[in-house]
């Protein structure tokens, strides 16, 4: 069975700041590309610094606050801020610096056509800006 490539890019609506299950979004959009796929990878890359993607909790919605809450008082913002690049907003260094820490792609095993995600696993796209504003994830799939 030979290896193919596809890609995709998908393009997530404007969130408001915060953490955001947004796998059935993405899924929505590579369904047909990611079922013929047996057994491969989907390499999944955010197109912006100022917001990133991880996989964490699909169930409990109190874990995506929790995280916000922790980067919040991880990453200092407002006027006492330490930041030199404030051109863009008094949130848009912080929003470096959290993106940063999480990074802007995850890779997802495929099995069968379907993301291999653990039961309580799910992709977030943390949105580090009051208003992030739409978002663009480029989608890779390699498999046979």
């Amino acid at each position: 069975m030979a290896s193919k490539w596809l890609q995709r890019t998908v393009v997530l609506p404007p969130h408001k700041r915060g953490c955001h299950l947004v796998t059935s979004q993405i899924l929505r959009d590579i369904e047909a590309d990611l079922s013929s796929i047996k057994c491969g990878f989907a390499h999944f890359f955010l197109q912006h610094t100022s917001a990133s993607l991880t996989v964490n909790e699909n169930y409990d919605s109190d874990v995506q606050e929790d995280v916000e809450t922790f980067l919040n008082k991880t990453v200092p913002e407002g006027r006492a801020a330490p930041w030199k690049h404030t051109m863009e907003g008094p949130d848009d260094m912080p929003a470096h610096i959290k993106s940063s820490m999480f990074g802007c792609s995850v890779t997802i095993p495929i099995t069968d056509g379907r993301l291999n995600l653990g039961t309580w696993q799910g992709i977030w796209l943390c949105e580090h800006r009051d208003r992030g504003g739409a978002r663009k994830v480029v989608v890779t799939m390699n498999g046979a």
